[in-house]
C-alpha cells in the first residue's frame, strides 16, 4: 500500500467521523446510547463508501514449490499377459507409485496406455493395440514447455503408431523398465505381406513378403503360399543370428476369375514357442478384362492390319479381322469395329440394334453413306461423290476420358467423301476437322452415349498413315497405341455406371476397425448426401443378423463394425430411397496382433533409453532406478514466491456491510421516530 492510499484512508476516518458528529451529537439535545449507535453506523457507512471511492490495492504473498513432474506409464496392452509379465509389470508399478522418497522430489502422475492414453484408473491388460507413439505425443502436450523424466513400463512390442523411438523428445530422459522374459527364443514370423487388391485373369500379380526371425542359431525354414490344398509357391529360406530378415517378391498365376482366399506359411523343424505368427492369409480378385473385338470389313486396307497391331500391343485385347457375312452371333465380342459400312452390314446392324453391343463406325471412300442414315440414328449424311483430305485438330474440352494430344495436328489427313454431317443427338467430340486449315465445324472422331450404349465414330480412312507418323516423329508407336487403347477402353468398360458404391475389404483381424465405405449418385451421378443408407450384417454360421445406419461423412456413408466375432459374415448395404442395394462377403479372422511376439524388445527399448540419454532397467532393477532419480541433480524443485494483488473494491463483504449498516440504521431511526 503506497503512503498516498494511506494518507487518504486517514482522511476518510476524518471524513466520516466529522460526518457521523455533526449528524448526531453536533447541537443534540440529548446524548443518548440510540444517539451513538447511530452515529456509529453512520460513520461505518461514509467510511465504507469512501474506501470503495479509494479503493486501495491489498497485496498478499505466497510461497509456493513446484516439484518436477515424474509421469509412470504403464503398458495396459495383452501383450504383457502372453508373456507372462502381468504380475511383474503391476508389481513394479506399485512400488513406484507408493515410493515416499520419489513423492517428496517429485510431482508423480501414473498414466497407462494401449490403443489410447489415459489415467491408470482401471489396469486389466486387455488392450487390443500397443500404441507408444501416443504416450510421447500426450506427454509433450501435458508438460509442455517442462524438463521432466518418464518412467515406461513396457514390453516395447508397438503394434500401431509412428516409431517411438523418434517421438520422445530426445531432451526429456526416458527410463524403460522392460518387463517380460527377455531369454531370446526361436521363432519365426510373416511379419507383413503386400500385394495388389486385384488381378487380371491370365496374368501373373506380385506378392512381396517379409519374413523374421529370432533365434541364436542358423536354419533353414520352409515358406509356401497355398490356395486350399494347393501349393501355388514353395521355397526354403535360410536364417542366422546375422540374417534376421528376408524379403520375398514371389509372382503368382492368376488362373481362375472371381475373389482368391490365400495363405502364406513359414514352418521349420525346430520347435517354436509361438506359431500364431507364421501364418497369414491374404485375398486377391481376379478380374476377366480380355476383350474381344471384331474388326469387320467387306474390303481390304492396310487401315485392318494397323488398327489390329495397335490394339493387340495391350495383352488383354484380341481383335479378329472377319467378313461381315462370317458373323452369325455378337455373343463372343465385347466391342465391334464396323469398318466403312455398306450394304452387306444390314445383318450386323440387326444384331447390334438387338445386343446393345458398343460399336466403332469408321467411314471412308467405299461407305454407302445412304446406307449408315437408314441403320443409326446419330448423324445425317449429305456426302458427295467427290473425295477430300480432313485434317485433325484436337479439342481441349474432351473430358469423357484422358488423352494427351499426341501431335494430331501433324499427322497426315485422312480421306472422307466429300459432304456435310449433321448430328441428331449431343455427342462429344475429340479430333474436329479442317480441309487446308479451314475449319468445317464437323467432327472427325466423336462419341455419342445413348441410354448406356456407347459407339464411336471416324470420318475418314488411312489412319494406318497416323501410326507410321507416329513413329517417325517419336521412333516408337507407343503414343497412337496408347490413344486407340483408350477408345477402345471407353467403348469396353462397363455401360452402366453403379449408383452405389461399396468399398470394403475382404479379411479383417479381429480386434482391428472394421470400416465400410458407401456412396450413393443419384441420377446425374453426383454424390447424393440425402441418401440413407443401411447395412446388414448376417454371420454365416450362427445366422445371428445386425443392423446399421451408416453414417455421413466428408465425401462417403461410413459404418464401423467393431466387436464382431471371428468368422465369416455376408451382408447387404441398402439405399432406402430408390432400394438400390450391394451385397458381398467378408472373413473376421481370429488373429490378435498382441500375440506375434515372444519377446519384450529389448533392444528398441535401450534405443529409446539411449536416444533420451536415459537407461533401460529390468525389474528387478527398480532400487537402481529409484536412487538415480534421486540422485539426478538436474530436477530440483522450484520455489516461487506469488504476490496477488486484489482491489478492494472486489471484497463483496464490504459492500454487504455497508447496505447492512445503512438498513440498520434507518429501522433504528424509524422505530425512534427520527424520521
Amino acid at each position: 500500500m503506497t503512503t498516498n492510499t494511506f494518507l487518504l484512508i486517514l482522511l476518510a476516518l476524518v471524513i466520516a467521523f466529522v460526518f457521523s458528529y455533526y449528524q448526531y451529537f453536533y447541537k443534540a439535545k440529548s446524548k443518548s446510547n440510540v444517539n451513538l449507535l447511530l452515529a456509529f453506523l453512520r460513520f461505518l457507512s461514509v467510511f465504507g463508501l469512501l474506501l470503495l471511492l479509494i479503493n486501495p490495492i491489498i497485496s498478499r504473498k505466497t510461497i509456493e514449490t513446484i516439484k518436477t513432474p515424474l509421469p509412470i506409464v504403464i503398458d495396459n496392452s495383452s501383450s504383457i499377459v502372453d508373456l507372462k509379465a502381468d504380475k511383474s509389470a503391476l508389481e513394479v508399478f506399485e512400488k513406484l507409485k507408493s515410493n515416499n522418497a520419489l513423492a517428496d522430489k517429485f510431482d508423480m502422475q501414473t498414466y497407462q496406455f494401449d490403443e489410447d492414453f489415459s489415467p491408470s484408473d482401471t489396469i486389466n491388460f486387455k488392450g487390443k493395440q500397443s500404441n507408444i507413439d501416443i504416450v510421447a505425443k500426450n506427454l509433450n502436450s501435458i508438460y509442455k514447455n517442462q524438463s521432466f523424466p518418464t518412467i515406461l513400463i513396457s514390453d516395447g512390442n508397438q503394434t500401431s503408431g509412428e516409431d517411438y523411438v523418434f517421438t520422445f523428445n530426445p531432451e526429456k530422459k526416458v527410463y524403460p523398465l522392460v518387463v517380460g522374459d527377455t531369454t531370446t527364443y526361436l521363432d519365426l514370423k510373416v511379419s507383413q505381406l503386400n500385394v495388389n487388391k486385384y488381378a487380371f485373369h491370365k496374368n501373373k500379380f506380385p506378392v512381396e513378403v517379409f519374413l523374421k526371425y529370432a533365434g541364436t542359431k542358423a536354419i533353414n525354414a520352409n515358406f509356401k503360399i497355398t490356395q486350399g490344398n494347393s501349393v501355388l509357391n514353395e521355397q526354403t529360406v535360410a536364417f542366422s543370428p546375422n540374417k534376421k530378415s528376408v524379403t520375398l517378391n514371389v509372382l503368382l498365376p492368376a488362373e481362375k476369375v472371381g475373389l482368391q482366399l490365400l495363405k502364406a506359411t513359414i514352418t521349420s523343424k525346430e520347435q517354436e514357442k509361438n506359431t500364431y505368427n507364421n501364418t497369414k492369409n491374404f485375398a486377391v480378385e481376379v478380374i476377366d478384362q480380355r476383350t474381344e473385338i471384331a474388326l469387320i470389313s467387306s474390303i481390304s486396307h492396310p487401315d485392318l492390319g494397323a488398327i489390329k497391331r495397335s490394339i493387340e500391343t495391350n495383352a488383354q485385347r484380341k481383335v479378329t479381322i472377319i467378313k461381315p457375312n462370317e458373323i452369325k452371333s455378337l455373343e463372343n465380342y465385347n466391342v465391334l469395329i464396323l469398318y466403312q459400312p455398306n450394304v452387306s452390314f444390314k445383318s450386323i446392324f440387326d444384331l447390334t440394334n438387338n445386343a446393345r453391343i458398343n460399336t466403332w463406325i469408321i467411314t471412308g471412300n467405299n461407305t454407302d453413306f445412304n446406307f449408315l442414315n437408314q441403320n443409326q440414328t446419330y448423324f445425317e449424311f449429305k456426302m458427295s461423290s467427290q473425295k477430300e483430305d480432313y485434317l485433325a485438330s484436337f479439342d481441349s474440352q474432351f473430358n469423357l476420358f484422358a488423352l494427351d494430344n499426341i501431335g494430331f495436328e501433324q499427322f497426315p489427313p485422312l480421306e472422307n467423301a466429300y459432304g456435310t454431317i449433321t448430328a441428331k443427338t449431343n455427342t462429344s467430340t475429340l479430333l474436329n476437322s479442317s480441309i487446308r486449315n479451314i475449319e468445317t465445324n464437323q467432327p472427325l472422331l466423336t462419341f455419342v452415349e445413348d441410354k448406356g450404349v456407347r459407339n464411336a465414330f471416324l470420318f475418314g480412312e488411312n489412319i494406318w498413315k497416323w501410326r507410321a507418323e507416329s513413329y517417325l516423329q517419336k521412333k516408337s508407336f507407343e503414343d497412337f497405341d496408347i490413344f486407340l487403347d483408350k477408345t477402345i477402353q471407353f467403348l469396353a468398360s462397363n455401360n452402366l455406371r453403379k449408383s452405389l458404391v461399396v468399398n470394403h475389404e475382404r479379411f479383417y483381424n479381429s480386434g482391428e476397425n472394421i470400416e465400410i465405405n458407401a456412396q450413393y449418385f443419384n441420377k446425374n451421378y453426383e454424390l447424393d448426401e440425402k441418401a440413407r443408407l443401411t447395412i446388414s450384417v448376417t454371420n454365416t454360421k450362427t445366422k445371428a443378423v445386425k443392423k446399421y445406419d451408416l453414417l455421413r461423412a466428408s465425401n462417403a456413408f461410413k459404418v464401423n463394425l467393431d466387436g464382431l466375432i471371428a468368422g465369416n459374415y455376408s451382408f447387404t448395404v441398402k439405399e432406402l430411397n430408390s432400394n438400390s442395394s450391394y451385397s458381398s462377403t467378408f472373413e473376421v479372422l481370429d488373429f490378435d496382433i498382441e500375440k506375434q511376439f515372444v519377446n519384450p524388445d529389448w533392444n528398441k527399448l535401450q534405443q529409446l533409453a539411449n536416444q533420451t540419454k536415459g537407461k533401460a532397467y529390468l525389474p528387478n532393477q527398480v532400487d537402481t532406478l529409484v536412487k538415480q532419480l534421486l540422485e539426478d541433480e538436474s530436477y530440483k524443485a522450484i520455489q516461487k514466491t506469488i504476490v496477488k494483488k486484489s482491489p478492494l473494491i472486489d471484497w463483496i463483504w464490504l459492500l454487504v456491510l455497508i447496505a447492512l449498516s445503512l438498513a440498520t440504521e434507518w429501522f433504528i431511526r424509524k422505530y425512534n421516530g427520527l424520521l
